[in-house]
C-alpha cells in the first residue's frame, strides 16, 4: 500500500528568507514538492521524505523555523479559494497571529537552551466583593456621581 502524502508548513521568523530555506530543503530530497509562500515553505510527499527535509530545515535556525502539518492538501476542493470564489485562504488569520508570535516563542526558546528556568508567579487571588464595591463607590465619587452600593 503507497503511503500517503502530507503536507508541512515551514513557517519562519522575519529574519529567515524563503528562498533560502527552498534551496536547503531541495538539496535533502528531490521526492518532495516545496513551495516557497510569503511565511515559508510547504513541502508536500510521503511523511519519511517530508519529516526528512523538515528536520534538515529545522537545524539551520532551529529557534527560528517552525513547523507545523497542514490539514488539508494543496488544491483540495473543500478549502481551496478558487472553489469559494477568492478572499483569504482558511486559517490564514490563525497562521498570522502564529507568525506574530513566533519572536517571543524563539527568544523563550533560546533562554531555556541556555538554562533559563521559569519564574515563580504568584498565585492570582480574587478580591472580596465588599472591596470590590468600594473601589466602584470611590471611582463614581471621584466622577461626581453615585454609587448603588
Amino acid at each position: 500500500m503507497p503511503e500517503d502524502k502530507i503536507t508541512k508548513m515551514v513557517v519562519i521568523s522575519d529574519t529567515e528568507l524563503p528562498s533560502d530555506m527552498a534551496i536547503n530543503a531541495y538539496k535533502v530530497s528531490s521526492d518532495v514538492t516545496i513551495k516557497e509562500t510569503c511565511y515559508g515553505l510547504m513541502v508536500t510527499g510521503t511523511r519519511g521524505e517530508v519529516d526528512k527535509v523538515v528536520n534538515e530545515v529545522r537545524k539551520l535556525n532551529p529557534t527560528k523555523i517552525f513547523v507545523k502539518e497542514r490539514g488539508f492538501p494543496p488544491g483540495d476542493e473543500r478549502r481551496c479559494r478558487a472553489n469559494r470564489g477568492g478572499g483569504p485562504r482558511p486559517g490564514f488569520h490563525q497562521l498570522k497571529n502564529e507568525i506574530d508570535m513566533l519572536p517571543d516563542i524563539g527568544k523563550g526558546l533560546i533562554l531555556v537552551d541556555r538554562g533559563s528556568k521559569p519564574l515563580d508567579l504568584p498565585e492570582a487571588k480574587n478580591i472580596p466583593v465588599d472591596k470590590f464595591k468600594q473601589i466602584i463607590a470611590e471611582e463614581a465619587e471621584k466622577l461626581g456621581g453615585k454609587s448603588q452600593s
